[in-house]
């Protein structure tokens, strides 16, 4: 690029400095629909005379339980405008994840899909608070719920004790005019806090401000970003990648986003062919998809420029280089949601070796170290071991958790990942895994203590323990053992058949075993703890004996 990406001071500010700059250009696409720059502007700033009209106000917390829809960004930039934050909930959350969520965060405001194609998620907030339909739209609070003053639900009609987003529009439109650019708020104080499982068990609220605009800034230049450039958008705006890389990045370049509901591999390639995409992200099950849709449909993909993946784990070798060979050029990239999206990628000059085999290469104010899990101590380049991370773009903290906080990042400022990596002679970066006992479904982070927990409560059993066992299409999914309670009654098939019934509708569907395995006792160490390692071996001759 001729010259460097602008930044600026904060996220809120983004629509209108891209209305100012790119004006008429296409800025958004999703389905039939479609905005410049200018009137996405506008839109974000009706959100935000909205949000102000049903009482949020500066420090409200919104929560976003949305798939993709524009809707989703007009709240996010609105919120961000008038000085709220933003709390993105995961879609595939159901009745417990959405409770803890929306209390630990202490969210004012929920704003919901009703209905999305099969998922009633109304109906699940109804479960949540049964007596919602009998109340006052906009009055949701009862004891359990303390914080929440107002749910809005985005669909086709009014929802008996919801607020109608369409009606929170009209209201913004009717009441004066906020004046936005009086709002006073501070790049350095938290935009939006993110929920991840942990190994804890209990979901952490990662919170960041304002700060990575200017790291999706240098990827932009890093990755020759212009107005040329046109996004699918098939990932989750809930998460990082698909925010900070796609909804964020769009408006800083002056890059068309094509936004899609949720990803689904034949409508991918389609628009990538009619719109002229060119550059996708994802991980390798979402270029796996798209490839073998692109052969079927005979799409024409020509018009990628480039891509990115999360790469270096021998399990996505494979894909990544089927990627280079078949699909379109990538980079690869290395990140999690406590230091921001992408704290390492590519180059498009890179070789094909680093774009597959590695994990990218620091961003700029990115520093990682490599050390001994046990000692602490820095390794050799090349040796394995924990991946630890320090820069400006570390998380402001676990929202009300200063005790994982401390945890997590050190009096030195090095965030600890809990993931093993290696550091290569040429500066490149590679993952390796984890060294937390965390599963990664499909992208997915899954905390095999909250899953173990919740089936204690549901289940009659002793013992649980969830590992994770690889899998072809996700990378692994998780797999049960259970040592049932002495007084339960089921037999093998029969509890196997309960846990998953138990799970459905109450877990997000990716956090649900994909198979149960019934045992006498669990493998113990001398201290009491379970030998996971003992059980993921255990798993893999189980299942391949099923096979």
């Amino acid at each position: 690029m001729s010259e460097r990406v602008p930044t600026y001071e904060t996220i809120g500010a983004l629509p209108r400095r891209a209305a100012e700059s790119f004006g008429d250009a296409e800025a958004l696409v999703f389905g039939d629909q479609r905005w410049s720059f200018a009137e996405f502007e506008r839109d974000v700033e009706r959100a935000a005379a909205g949000l102000v009209a049903i009482g949020v106000r500066p420090g409200d917390k919104v929560a976003l339980w949305l798939m993709n829809r524009p809707e989703w960004l007009h709240v996010y930039y609105g919120a961000a405008r008038i000085g709220a934050l933003s709390v993105p909930l995961n879609t595939r959350f159901r009745e417990r994840d959405v409770e803890f969520v929306v209390k630990h965060s202490n969210a004012t405001t929920l704003i919901q899909n009703d209905v999305s194609g099969p998922i009633d998620f109304l109906d699940m907030t109804l479960s949540l608070m049964p007596d919602l339909g009998d109340r006052a739209p906009g009055h949701p609070s009862t004891d359990e719920f303390s914080d929440l003053k107002r749910v809005v639900t985005i669909g086709a009609e009014r929802r008996p004790g919801a607020l109608w987003w369409p009606d929170c529009i009209a209201s913004g439109d009717e009441a004066p005019t906020p004046d936005t650019e009086t709002v006073s708020v501070d790049p350095e104080e938290p935009i939006m806090i993110l929920y991840t499982s942990g190994t804890t068990g209990f979901p952490k609220g990662v919170q960041h401000s304002h700060r990575p605009l200017r790291a999706i800034a240098d990827r932009a230049e890093r990755l020759e970003i212009t107005p040329e450039d046109a996004f699918l958008c098939n990932l989750p705006l809930f998460h990082l990648y698909g925010l900070s890389e796609m909804g964020i990045m769009f408006l800083l370049t002056g890059s068309k986003l094509v936004l899609t509901e949720a990803f689904d591999p034949d409508e991918g390639v389609q628009l990538i062919e009619r719109e002229h995409i060119t550059m996708v992200h994802g991980f390798d099950v979402h270029y796996a998809g798209l490839m073998e849709a692109r052969e079927r449909l005979g799409a024409d993909v020509s018009s990628l420029r480039v891509g990115s993946i999360p790469a270096g784990m021998e399990s996505t070798l494979p894909t990544v280089r089927r990627v280079i060979d078949d699909f379109c050029p990538v980079v690869s990239a290395y990140g999690l949601t406590e230091g921001w999206a992408c704290g390492a990628i590519g180059f498009l000059d890179g070789t094909a070796e680093q774009r597959c085999e590695t994990s990218g290469y620091p961003m700029p104010g990115y520093e990682f170290a490599i050390v001994d899990g046990e000692s602490g101590q820095p390794v050799p380049n090349g040796e394995p071991g924990e991946i630890l991370l320090r820069g400006y773009l570390v998380m402001q903290g676990y929202y009300k958790e200063p005790g994982l906080t401390a945890e997590a990042v050190d009096a030195d400022g090095w965030l600890h990942t809990g993931d093993m990596g290696i550091m290569r002679d040429d500066g490149y970066l590679r993952f390796l895994g984890r060294y937390k006992d965390m599963l990664k479904v499909g992208g997915e982070n899954v905390s095999p203590m909250e899953v173990e927990g919740f089936l204690l409560e549901a289940q009659p059993l002793e013992l649980v323990a969830i590992v994770g066992c690889p899998d072809e299409h996700l990378d692994e999914v998780p797999v049960a053992f259970v040592v049932p309670a002495s007084d339960c009654t089921s037999s093998h098939e029969e509890l196997e058949r309960e846990i998953v019934a138990a799970c459905r509708g109450k877990i997000a569907s990716f956090k649900i075993p994909q198979r149960t395995f019934v045992l006498d006792e669990m493998p113990m160490t001398a201290s009491g703890k379970i030998q996971k390692h003992k059980l993921r071996d255990l798993a893999k001759q189980m299942l391949q004996s099923d096979t």
